[in-house]
């Protein structure tokens, strides 16, 4: 396990900074220049926290914790639900990168979730909403059944050996978010 960027609370303490850097700004804020793009090419990558979040075109990471290029470790499925290669990926980052916060981020008005709840749908999509399904149960209330996806998902996370051992040696953290597409806040779930 190569050292932690930084500490969960630290890395916690920058997205919530960097959110708010977005909700109140007309740009992107994040280092995306020519020089860091050279520099996380010749040292490699840092990233200070692993973001596991839906496919949503309207959600970027990046841009909502005013994060630049080689900042963030972002996974991203419909509906931010898990399998062994979200797992694996997970795993990676935090041993191999340093990471040691995940986020599991969900959203808003989430179409995955939507289609789990509203829907019958066919093909490989099922795979996607049979997950949420377990998640969700018979939950009714979109927003509730968003957050109740999330836990899951935190839940499978944590459900791994791998994910245990590094929580009790070396204190990674999972946490769960909601972030607000009506007004760009982050809602971090379980503090």
């Amino acid at each position: 396990m190569v050292d932690f960027i930084l500490s969960p609370q630290e890395a916690l303490t920058r997205l919530r900074e960097g959110n708010q850097k977005y909700v109140t700004s007309m740009q992107c804020i994040g280092d995306t220049s020519s020089a860091q793009r050279e520099k996380t090419l010749t040292e490699g990558q840092n990233p200070y926290a692993v973001i596991v979040t839906c496919s949503d075109s309207r959600v970027i990471p990046e841009a909502i914790f005013s994060a630049g290029i080689g900042d963030l470790f972002v996974i991203r499925i419909a509906g931010n639900v898990m399998d062994g290669h979200q797992l694996g990926s997970i795993e990676y980052a935090a041993e191999h990168l340093g990471c040691s916060l995940v986020v599991v981020l969900g959203h808003t008005h989430c179409g995955a979730v939507d289609a789990a709840m509203n829907h019958e749908p066919e093909g490989y999509i099922k795979f996607i909403t049979d997950e949420i399904l377990k998640a969700i149960g018979n939950e009714t209330d979109e927003y509730r059944a968003c957050c109740l996806n999330v836990m899951h998902s935190k839940a499978t996370i944590e459900a791994s050996l791998q994910i245990q051992k590094d929580e009790k040696e070396y204190g990674l953290k999972v946490i769960g978010a909601m972030y607000h597409l009506e007004d760009g806040t982050v809602e971090f779930l379980d503090e």
